[in-house]
């Protein structure tokens, strides 16, 4: 196992549910020590989240139970005078605070940016809220779904007679948490220069807004307003979901070589002398003729056999697969993408939590422990 790059740092993590949680188990895998901090007795709501009652009323709901493997749980109560005490004795010897409470809240409390920097200058204070801790909309409340509307990201998720949609994982809070961990080893990396710690403001609004790339991108730069189109890529064509004998199909045949290819593959060498599908601009023009086109042949053979034909070639192609089709491919058992825990509350399940995507030296940084039970770690330890 190579040795992380986090291991030494210590993060301070009030979070809740999503994207402080996510956020902080990506710290975790690259080997920072993550401290829970949670209200007594409540702990992070996402205890209570999940399709499983059973587990909810266990203080382990499946959505707690994905995010937190490798943590420790303390239980403070930083209105009390004796929990401010311990939080402050924790951040004088501690690397990362990490909050996605509403903007001020950690200030009202008597922790705002101020005090936390007096107490440890070398801190990195990483708050994570829906619009920011500035401007006419930092006081207002915001959940996944509220980003997904006002980013327009549902306006572009559909087709035009079923947008505006909600992309159906919550990837704005995914996305604003890979956003703050990402400035927070920066900010790490700039304190091993410095000396000085950072406090970083992360907006779930503008993280979503940049990730969108082209959408939004191609207004800016163009003009051009993004239109919903379901399950077709606007950039290229033949580039979408397609009709396989027994499902759907992707095929990004984005490149002028991949679309000749693909044509020669379902045995349809006419198709590039067409002048609808000559070039790719053409070939946007007139994408629903040249899908029917293609759909004629790709209906002569299963998704999988056309995945493996069209791949071998070099064009991009791969079945649409259900959740449970995912997690069980073997591309993913391969790098050992998955990792099976104990169950924490000591029964004989098996806990199967999700890696980074990320191999270092060629292993995954997988958890090593479950995710612990409220105050599993108390009486709290600097």
């Amino acid at each position: 196992m190579p040795t992380r790059p986090l291991s030494g740092t210590r993060v301070l993590d009030l979070t809740n549910v999503l994207a402080g949680p996510y956020c902080s188990y990506q710290l975790m895998m690259l080997g920072a020590e993550v401290v829970k901090i949670e209200v007594p007795g409540q702990g992070d709501l996402a205890r209570r989240l999940g399709p499983d009652p059973e587990l909810n009323r266990a203080g382990l709901g499946a959505s707690f139970l994905a995010q937190n493997a490798g943590k420790r749980s303390v239980e403070i109560d930083l209105k009390d005078a004796a929990g401010r005490a311990a939080f402050e004795d924790l951040v004088r010897d501690a690397d990362v605070v990490l909050e996605n409470f509403r903007a001020g809240v950690l200030d009202r409390l008597g922790f705002g940016w101020p005090r936390l920097r007096a107490l440890n200058p070398r801190l990195v204070y990483c708050a994570i809220s829906g619009f920011g801790q500035t401007g006419p909309m930092s006081q207002a409340p915001a959940y996944d779904q509220i980003i997904q509307g006002l980013s327009g990201m549902m306006s572009v998720t559909g087709t035009a007679e079923t947008a505006p949609l909600r992309v159906g994982f919550p990837v704005c809070d995914t996305v604003g948490g890979l956003t703050a961990a990402l400035h927070i080893c920066a900010a790490l990396a700039g304190r091993d220069r410095t000396g000085e710690g950072t406090f970083l403001d992360v907006s779930m609004l503008e993280s979503a807004i940049s990730a969108m790339g082209w959408a939004v991108s191609n207004y800016l730069v163009s003009g051009v307003e993004p239109e919903p189109m379901g399950t077709q890529n606007a950039t290229a064509a033949p580039s979408g979901t397609f009709e396989a004998a027994d499902g759907p199909l992707n095929i990004a045949a984005n490149r002028q070589t991949q679309f000749e290819t693909l044509c020669a593959l379902v045995e349809r060498p006419d198709l590039p002398a067409d002048p609808r599908f000559e070039d790719r601009e053409q070939r946007k023009l007139h994408r629903a003729e040249l899908n029917d086109e293609l759909n004629k042949s790709l209906r002569l053979r299963p998704a999988a056999e056309w995945e493996e034909i069209l791949s071998r070639a070099g064009v991009p192609a791969a079945r649409v697969a259900s959740v449970p089709q995912a997690v069980e491919l073997d591309q993913l058992r391969h790098r050992r993408f998955f990792t099976d825990l104990p169950f924490p509350d000591g029964s004989d399940r098996t806990l199967r939590v999700a890696g980074s995507g990320v191999l270092h030296d060629g292993e995954p940084l997988s958890p090593t422990s479950p995710p612990p039970l409220l105050g599993q770690q108390n009486p709290v330890t600097s």
